[in-house]
């Protein structure tokens, strides 16, 4: 059970009482805030005055400035603020009592003309007042109220009116979101969907939320990934395909990382991984010019640089550049890791081939490294169960992932697309599922059997949309992106829906 203000239910009690609709219905907005700034544009009061036009805007109150007989408030719309002059004489006795017990949250309905104050800011004269919505909350006070992240995630609502650079966070998401549709739309893909219940968990390593299904008595998997899914489409002739998806995944919570997150998943026949890092750099640089009007992008600190091409690097390369190690030797990768953790020395889980001590040594000493757009490339076969092998490289995969200001923004490969190959591979991962791996894959049967109708050549990639925003605004949390992020609940002994 909510507990209301005791307060401000007696204030809806007086409103009613005299004979106000605290939530009424039916009015009619024919102007947005932006719209009427436009209109006034920068034209003296004289002249407004002249004007006859009449405006009927609506929005929230955050501010209000009471004057006996008339007043101001300035109110705030999807677009942005206007002012309304409230004067008794032209609004009338009972619109004005009306007004004068309007409080900060409140939303109003206003019709009026067009004019400029003495001190020169746009207004609108009301003609017509009347409270759209009474807020019987008492909003935050406004620079404590914004300034607590943990209030901000929590009543997203209340940050979206009051903080207006976090609303426009959320706007260039959707943007970004807008252009990337856009993108691929015009490179002829086709936006598909596939299952987010999955019987097997698929296309990534990561451990799955379970759920079961009563009417067919079996467990289903929130979807980690898309990939086989989107794969399949590829056999069935659907040559290039993309999905904006959200995925699922039971591990960690971090400035980097929400249990649920927003993908872009693309697949692209007859293309290969070189493709891929092509048409990333084109995406992402676009964007940036899009939201930015430049490909250098302040981010931190740090001023990035998405003006194509980006750097590459192998991951080879990598481990021996900010490792200090030879990457070739396994017993070296041991011993400079256990200088690092000594602690790690009685860990029955330490790796023992160079592509596990890869994965390790990219955690530990490469990614933060990487700040400027980098494709960290050519990574070993094993630790890439769905990539296509190197034609001319050993225990490599045409595979790379984007680095940007040490955080991972994109995973690309060419497919592997040898169904006797794949099968081995999902093998050797129900294995070390057996042996305790619970982030390795299971083994789709269904999968292998679509591959052996034929996968033509095909490279796919994914694109953390949340990291990729998080970039493009300068936010330093996941939290700030997402505008409802998990959380643990306030009150642990509430009731559960």
């Amino acid at each position: 059970m909510y507990e209301f203000d005791p307060e401000r239910l007696a204030k809806l009690a007086e409103l009613r009482a005299e004979g106000v609709n605290p939530y009424p219905t039916g009015l009619v907005v024919k102007h947005t805030a932006a719209e009427v700034q436009a209109l006034i544009g920068d034209r003296d009061q004289p002249t407004l005055q002249s004007d006859e036009t009449e405006v009927t805007i609506a929005g929230r109150v955050l501010f209000k400035n009471e004057m006996g007989k008339a007043g101001f408030a300035r109110i705030q719309d999807r677009t942005g603020r206007i002012q309304v002059y409230v004067q008794k004489s032209a609004v009338g006795d009972a619109a004005f009592a009306a007004w004068k017990k309007i409080d900060l949250g409140d939303h109003v309905h206003v019709t009026g003309r067009l004019m400029r104050t003495k001190t020169g800011e746009p207004t609108v004269a009301a003609k017509t007042f009347v409270l759209a919505a009474k807020c019987i909350q008492s909003l935050p006070d406004k620079h404590k109220g914004i300034s607590d992240v943990e209030f901000r995630y929590r009543n997203r609502y209340v940050d979206l009116f009051m903080d207006t650079e976090s609303r426009d966070v959320f706007v260039k998401r959707s943007h970004v979101v807008r252009g990337i549709r856009r993108f691929f739309d015009e490179r002829d893909f086709l936006e598909v969907e596939t299952p987010m219940m999955q019987v097997i968990p698929g296309g990534a390593a990561a451990r799955p939320f379970v759920t079961h299904h009563n009417a067919l008595d079996i467990d289903l998997y929130m979807r980690i990934a898309p990939e086989l899914y989107l794969k399949r489409l590829v056999v069935g002739g659907l040559e290039r395909v993309y999905e904006i998806n959200r995925n699922f995944r039971n591990e960690g919570v971090s400035t980097k990382h929400n249990p649920e997150f927003t993908m872009l998943e693309f697949y692209w026949a007859y293309a290969t991984w070189n493709d891929l890092a092509t048409l990333t750099e084109e995406l992402i640089g676009g964007l940036a010019m899009e939201l930015h009007g430049t490909h250098e992008i302040q981010f931190g600190e740090s001023t990035l640089s998405f003006r194509p091409p980006f750097q590459r690097i192998k991951m080879v390369d990598a481990v021996a550049e900010y490792g200090g190690v030879d990457p070739t030797d396994v017993g070296a990768l041991r011993s400079r890791w256990l200088a690092h953790r000594p602690q790690d020395a009685e860990r029955k889980d330490l790796p023992s081939t160079l592509g596990r001590w890869y994965e390790w040594f990219f955690d530990a000493f490469v990614e933060d490294q990487l700040v400027q757009p980098t494709f960290l490339t050519h990574f070993p076969t094993e630790i890439s169960p769905l990539s296509r092998k190197s034609d001319t490289e050993a225990g490599v995969a045409e595979r790379f992932e984007l680095i940007v200001a040490g955080r991972e923004i994109a995973n690309g490969f060419s497919e592997l697309n040898d169904p006797v190959d794949q099968s081995e591979r999902f093998l050797a991962q129900a294995k070390a599922r057996e042996s305790g791996d619970h982030e390795a894959m299971y083994f789709d049967r269904d999968y292998i059997h679509a591959l052996t109708y034929g996968l033509p050549p095909t490279a796919g990639e994914g694109i953390g949309i949340d990291r990729l925003v998080m970039l493009l605004t300068n936010r330093q949390s996941i939290r700030d992106v997402i505008l409802f992020p998990t959380l643990r609940p306030e009150r642990q002994s509430e009731e559960k829906p």
